[in-house]
């Protein structure tokens, strides 16, 4: 959850769609009785990302909460690889991207390290095992390293694969969450696109980067 002071001209459905969430969801978050009324200058509270998903492994996931729903598609115009990084990380990118919307689209199947996995396999070839939170241990040495950055930097980038360790909700402080970034500054891509990809409620985050 973090804060955003009302412009002017800003409208709760463009906030909405702005930070992946629902116009819904901003007005009940804020008690606004009336969401084509917001006045600027006053603070809104903003839940980004719903629940986290996760994997259970061994392709047998566990549901989990809905993702964020809707909106604009991500990797630029008409769904176009994004720029920059490197031409592994590319394909990784868009393999991910093409994975999360046969699986979830922008609703979490609960499967996020099915997804990561399915794009590594489509990509590179290589078969990565593991939930989201062993799939850190399982990549190989070989074709990725570890890299210092921030969550901030390693969204630019496409082609990262993110992990975390454990999430907020109950089932994913056991099975973490997984995700490959789509290099366009907010999104990344598992079973589902996440619009906007945060460190809220997420713990012992990490980043590899495909070496070419």
């Amino acid at each position: 959850m973090s804060n955003y002071r009302i412009r002017p001209g800003d409208t709760l459905s463009g906030l909405a769609a702005r930070f992946g969430t629902s116009v819904q969801k901003l007005a009940r978050d804020n008690n606004i009785s009336n969401p084509d009324l917001i006045i600027s200058g006053r603070t809104l509270r903003i839940g980004h990302s719903g629940r986290d998903s996760f994997d259970a492994g061994g392709g047998q996931g566990l549901r989990g909460g809905r993702g964020v729903g809707g909106g604009a598609d991500v990797g630029g115009p008409m769904g176009i690889a994004p720029t920059g990084g490197t031409a592994t990380g590319r394909r990784l990118a868009e393999a991910a991207r093409a994975a999360a919307m046969g699986m979830g689209g922008y609703n979490s199947q609960g499967l996020c390290a099915t997804g990561v996995s399915r794009a590594i396999r489509n990509s590179m070839g290589i078969g990565v095992s593991g939930n989201g939170n062993q799939i850190d241990n399982n990549l190989p040495r070989d074709k990725f390293r570890q890299v210092d950055m921030s969550l901030e930097d390693a969204l630019k980038i496409p082609g990262l694969v993110l992990t975390w360790e454990s999430t907020s909700t109950r089932l994913g402080s056991i099975y973490g969450h997984t995700a490959v970034t789509l290099g366009d500054g907010h999104s990344s891509a598992s079973d589902f696109i996440e619009r906007n990809t945060t460190n809220n409620g997420r713990s012992g985050f990490k980043v590899f980067m495909p070496i070419e």
